[in-house]
C-alpha cells in the first residue's frame, strides 16, 4: 500500500513524488493508512477566535451550532469555492489563494496531510482546521447514489440527542405561595424546574440536511393547545435542506438562516466579531441558505428558500418567511394616535415561564421575503452581489417616547436594499457592503486584508450605520449590538516572528453619532487587544493577553443637562493548554479586571481556574476544574468558559466571591450510544442567597446538574 502511494502521488504530482511523500510521514510520524479525522476541541477553538470576552451578549449558541455543522458536514477542499473556505474562518485569504491555485496546478489533495506543502499552512492552521474539513476526490452526483430516501436511510452521519438540566436547589420562582381572598398571589413560574432537549439531525455533504428540535426551559410548561400555538415543547424547529439539484444548488424547506456579503442585512450562524483572531474574523462571506437547528428562538426564518445557478458565474437566491415573534402588544389610550395597537419592542430571551412571558409569545407575525443576485468571476477573484429585504408586521413597532428612540424603526413596514463586493488582488482583499433603509437611513461597511509577508498580515476596516438605518436581521461588524447609530475604523495585525510565536493586535475607534440608552449627548470611545501566543507543541500552546475598553455613559447625580463620561475596563488574561500525555490534558486560566467610572476608584475582579481531562481506558473520559474567583461588584464580573456536554456551551458569570467547581464524565456505552454527566456548583462566600428575582435561591450554593446521550444510527 505504501509502494501504490507513493507511485499515486508520483503520477500526479511529477515534481513532488518521494518527496512529498517523506514530508508526510516524518512530520506526521504516521504509516500508509486511512485519514481520520481529529476530535473537535471546541472549548479551545472558541477560546482562540474570541477575545477575553466580557460580555453576556455573545451569540455563544449560534457559534457553537455553526461548528457543529461543520464538524458533521466537513468542507471538502477540493471542491469547495472561495467563498466556502472563507465561511470557515480559519483560514488566512492567502492561505485560501495558495491552496485554489495548488489545486488548479496539481489538482486534488490526496490527503489532508498533504497541507503541508501548499504554500502558507502551518501546523497550527493544519490542526485548527482539521476537525472541520476533508480531501475527498470528487465523485459523481449524489443521484448515483440512490435516490434521496435511500441516502438518508444510509447515512452515517445520523444521531439522536437527548438532554436534560436542573438547577437542585429550590428558587423562588417554584416556591408555592398562598392565594388571597381574591385568588392573587405573587408571580410564579407555571412549569416545572427541568430543561428539557430534543435534537435530531441526519445530514451528508452537498447532499442533504434533514433534522428537528425540540426544547423546554426550565419553568415552561409542557402543554397541548392548538389555539394558542403550544404544541408540547415550548420551542419546535425543523428544516429539510437538499443541494446540488443540478442548476438547483440549495433548497431550503422549515427553518433556515441566511448569510450574504458583509451581514448589513443578512447574517447568521459563525459571526465572531472583535476577537484575538484579528485578520480572518473580520469579513464575512456569502454562504447563503443553511439549515437552521439552534435553540436560538429569535435568529432564523422560517418558509422556504432557494439558490439556483443562473449561469455558471450567476446565482440567484429567493426566499420567503413568515413566523411569529415574542413582543410585548399595546392598545393607544389616544383615539388619535397613529397606531391604535402596537408593540414597543421585540422579546428576545425565548421564555415563557410567568403568566406576562406567555402574554407576549407569538404576539406578533412577521413576514419577511427577498432574495440576493450574486456573479462571481471564472477565477474567483471578484464577486458583487444585489441583496434585498422587505419585512412586513401584522401590528406597529413604536417604541417608548424617550429621546435616544426618536430615530428608532417605527411602522409595520421595513425595506432595505444592499450591494456587496469583494475582489482578490494577489494578497490583498478588498471587501465591502452598502445598504440603504426604507427610512432613509445608510449602512456601509468597507474593508481591506493584505499580507505584508508571508508572516505579516495587516486589516482595516471601516463602519458607518446612520442613526436612521434599520436592518433586523443584519450583524456587521459593531460595537453596539445592532448596526445603528455608530461610526468606526478597526486596524488589526498579526504578526508570526518565529516559528510556533504569534502576535495579534488591534485598535478600534468608535462614535456615537446620537443618543444611545443610558448616554443622553453623542459619544465615543475605544478598544485594543494586544495577545502572545506560543506553541510548544502541535497539542499545547500559552498565551497573554491584554485588552482596554473605554466607553462613555452618562454621569451619576442630577445635572441640567447629560454629561456623558469614561468607563474603562483593563483585563489581563494568562491561558495555558498542555497534554503531558497522550491521555491527561491540563488547562490554567488567571485573569483578572480593573474597572472605573468618571475617574473615580479603581474597583478589581479575578478569577484562577485550573481544569484537569483525564482518559481512562477507551470508553471513559473525565474532566473536572477548579476556580477561585473574587470581584468588588457585578462590573467588575468575569466570564470563563467551561467544557459541556457534547455541543452545549457554559460561560457563567461570576461575581462576588467563591469558588467554581465541576465534574463532566464522557462514556462510550457502545459504537452507537454515548453518555454525558455534568455536575456544576458555585459557592459564595458572605451571601445568604444566591440570584435575584424568580431565579433567588436561600443559601449560598447553586448546584447544576446535565445529562445528555447521543445514539448513533
Amino acid at each position: 500500500m505504501l509502494v501504490a502511494l507513493a507511485g499515486l502521488l508520483k503520477l500526479k504530482r511529477i515534481k513532488s513524488g518521494f518527496w512529498l511523500l517523506g514530508i508526510v510521514l516524518n512530520s506526521f510520524g504516521v504509516q500508509a493508512q486511512e485519514y481520520v479525522r481529529p476530535a473537535a476541541d471546541f472549548d479551545r477553538l472558541t477560546q482562540e477566535l474570541f477575545a477575553e470576552i466580557q460580555s453576556d451578549q455573545v451569540p455563544y449558541e449560534d457559534l457553537y451550532e455553526t461548528l457543529l455543522q461543520y464538524y458533521q458536514t466537513p468542507l471538502n477542499l477540493n471542491t469547495a469555492t472561495r467563498e466556502e473556505l472563507r465561511g470557515l474562518l480559519l483560514l488566512s485569504e492567502s492561505q485560501i489563494t495558495n491552496l485554489l491555485e495548488y489545486r488548479q496546478q496539481r489538482g486534488a489533495l490526496l490527503t489532508l496531510y498533504e497541507l503541508q506543502v501548499v504554500p502558507g499552512f502551518d501546523m497550527r492552521s493544519i490542526y485548527r482546521a482539521a476537525p472541520f474539513v476533508t480531501a475527498q476526490v470528487a465523485g459523481g452526483s449524489n443521484g448515483l447514489r440512490g435516490p434521496l430516501w435511500q441516502r438518508v436511510l444510509q447515512e452515517d452521519n445520523n444521531a439522536l440527542f437527548v438532554r436534560y438540566e436542573r438547577v437542585l436547589q429550590g428558587r423562588k420562582g417554584y416556591a408555592a405561595v398562598s392565594l388571597d381572598s381574591s385568588g392573587q398571589g405573587p408571580t410564579r413560574y407555571v412549569g416545572s424546574p427541568d430543561k428539557l432537549l430534543v435534537r435530531y439531525r441526519v445530514s451528508h455533504t452537498k447532499d442533504f440536511s434533514l433534522g428537528f428540535t425540540a426544547e423546554k426551559d426550565a419553568g415552561e410548561q409542557l402543554v397541548w393547545n392548538p389555539k394558542s400555538r403550544r404544541y408540547g415543547p415550548d420551542f419546535l424547529s425543523g428544516h429539510l435542506v437538499v443541494q446540488e439539484r443540478g442548476r438547483l444548488k440549495t433548497l431550503a424547506v422549515g427553518d433556515y438562516q441566511l448569510q450574504f456579503g458583509q451581514g448589513l442585512l443578512l447574517s447568521s450562524g459563525l459571526q465572531v466579531g472583535k476577537g484575538a483572531e484579528t485578520i480572518t474574523t473580520l469579513r464575512r462571506s456569502s454562504v447563503g441558505v443553511r439549515p437552521y437547528s439552534s435553540v436560538l428562538e429569535t435568529t432564523f426564518f422560517r418558509g422556504a428558500a432557494a439558490t439556483v445557478s443562473v449561469a455558471p458565474t450567476v446565482r440567484a437566491t429567493a426566499f420567503v418567511s413568515r413566523k411569529r415573534v415574542d413582543a410585548s402588544v399595546q392598545f393607544a389610550a389616544d383615539s388619535l394616535a397613529e397606531f391604535n395597537e402596537f408593540s414597543s419592542g421585540f422579546q428576545l430571551t425565548g421564555f415563557h415561564r410567568t403568566p406576562a412571558e406567555l402574554a407576549n409569545r407569538q404576539a406578533l407575525r412577521e413576514t419577511v421575503a427577498g432574495g440576493n443576485l450574486s456573479y462571481t468571476s471564472r477565477s474567483s477573484n471578484f464577486t458583487a452581489g444585489l441583496t434585498a429585504v422587505d419585512t412586513y408586521f401584522d401590528k406597529a413597532i413604536q417604541r417608548r417616547p424617550e429621546l435616544y428612540n426618536r430615530y428608532e424603526f417605527r411602522g409595520r413596514h421595513n425595506m432595505a436594499v444592499s450591494t456587496q463586493y469583494s475582489y482578490v488582488h494577489g494578497n490583498m482583499l478588498l471587501f465591502g457592503e452598502t445598504a440603504r433603509s426604507s427610512s432613509g437611513g445608510i449602512g456601509t461597511v468597507n474593508g481591506l486584508l493584505a499580507s505584508i509577508a508571508p508572516t505579516f498580515d495587516v486589516s482595516v476596516l471601516m463602519r458607518h450605520y446612520a442613526r436612521n438605518f434599520h436592518t433586523l436581521y443584519g450583524n456587521a461588524l459593531s460595537e453596539n449590538t445592532r448596526n445603528i447609530n455608530e461610526s468606526g475604523l478597526y486596524l488589526g495585525a498579526k504578526l508570526r516572528p518565529l516559528a510556533r510565536w504569534e502576535m495579534s493586535a488591534y485598535y478600534d475607534q468608535f462614535w456615537f453619532p446620537w443618543l444611545k440608552y443610558q448616554v443622553g449627548a453623542p459619544s465615543r470611545g475605544h478598544d485594543w487587544l494586544v495577545r502572545l501566543a506560543y506553541a510548544p507543541t502541535k497539542t499545547s500552546l500559552l498565551y497573554a493577553q491584554l485588552r482596554t475598553r473605554e466607553k462613555e455613559y452618562d454621569a451619576a447625580g442630577d445635572r441640567p443637562a447629560p454629561l456623558p463620561v469614561p468607563t474603562i475596563r483593563r483585563s489581563i488574561l494568562l491561558y495555558y493548554d498542555a497534554n503531558p500525555t497522550s491521555t491527561l490534558g491540563l488547562r490554567t486560566r488567571v485573569q483578572g479586571t480593573r474597572y472605573r467610572e468618571n475617574n473615580g476608584p479603581w474597583r478589581t475582579g479575578y478569577v484562577l481556574a485550573q481544569d484537569a481531562t483525564v482518559g481512562v481506558g477507551r470508553r471513559l473520559r473525565l474532566t473536572a476544574r477548579y476556580a477561585l474567583f473574587d470581584t468588588d461588584d457585578y462590573d467588575t464580573r468575569q466570564y470563563v468558559f467551561e467544557q459541556d456536554v457534547l455541543y452545549a456551551f457554559s460561560v457563567p458569570a461570576l461575581s462576588g466571591q467563591g469558588t467554581r467547581v465541576y465534574g463532566l464524565a464522557e462514556i462510550t456505552c457502545s459504537r452507537h450510544l454515548t453518555f454525558w454527566l455534568r455536575v456544576a456548583e458555585t459557592h459564595y462566600r458572605h451571601q445568604q442567597t444566591v440570584g435575584s428575582g424568580l431565579e433567588e435561591i436561600a443559601g449560598p450554593r447553586r448546584t447544576d446538574v446535565k445529562a445528555q446521550a447521543r445514539y448513533r444510527f
